[in-house]
């Protein structure tokens, strides 16, 4: 059907709530990182922020360059997020941020286990493949939203440039390499445990989105028949 109606886009985040993010957002990493591990002089936690922040830092720059109206899409949860999604996201979220004080009571801490410097360094590989990728396909899909839902007052259609050429959710598998990155890259395998929780939830949100997308997304079922894998080409 032909969409007559100009679509609304989200509205900004206030400038309030973008001030709470600016200084909330920092100082609750110093705290889950270095609370946990008793001390601040704890200098593998000084790299890993050193390393998110100029990753995350570099990737908004590109961001607001290209693709601006991303920062409002992801501001909040927007009306229609579906409720099995805040339900799954209920278990994602606490997960992924346990992984950061688990791996720090480890390896700052409690030195419960011994993580191989190569180990450290493929960690810090993966999280800068996930910022990289993450920020490649919010620079590419304007519709790149923290819940799921059919973004219909937006005109939603399905996007297949950019990393949605080769699978269909490389935000997914960006989030994978992210969760798994921080644990090794902070020198833990204990912390692998809650990204391993993250990580399991996640995929099962995957396959619950493609559903609803291949079911009410115009366009989305043909395009999955072109892009044939979900998270990992030639395996799923």
């Amino acid at each position: 059907m032909e969409q007559t109606e100009t679509p609304r886009e989200p509205s900004a985040m206030s400038r309030g709530t973008a001030i709470a993010y600016a200084i909330g957002l920092p100082l609750s990493l110093l705290g889950l990182i270095f609370w946990p591990a008793g001390t601040i002089a704890w200098r593998p936690g000084w790299v890993f922020l050193a390393v998110l922040i100029s990753g995350f830092g570099a990737s908004a720059l590109v961001l607001a360059w290209v693709n601006p109206i991303i920062y409002r899409a992801r501001s909040r949860f927007q009306a229609g997020t579906k409720s099995w999604d805040k339900a799954l996201l209920a278990v994602i979220l606490p997960a992924m941020v346990a992984v950061l004080p688990v791996a720090a009571l480890d390896a700052g801490r409690f030195h419960w286990s011994v993580v191989p410097a190569w180990a450290v360094l493929s960690g810090y590989v993966a999280v800068l493949a996930g910022i990289a990728v993450t920020g490649w396909a919010q620079a590419m899909n304007p519709y790149f939203e923290p819940g799921v839902r059919i973004q219909s007052e937006r005109h939603q259609r399905v996007i297949d440039s950019g990393p949605y050429r080769f699978v269909r959710h490389p935000g997914y598998i960006a989030a994978l390499f992210l969760f798994f990155g921080m644990a090794l890259a902070l020198g833990s395998l204990w912390a692998l445990v809650p990204a391993a929780l993250a990580a399991a939830v996640l995929v099962l949100r995957t396959s619950w989105e493609d559903q609803l997308l291949r079911a009410e997304l115009p366009g989305y079922d043909d395009y999955a028949r072109r892009v044939q894998w979900r998270l990992v080409p030639g395996l799923w």
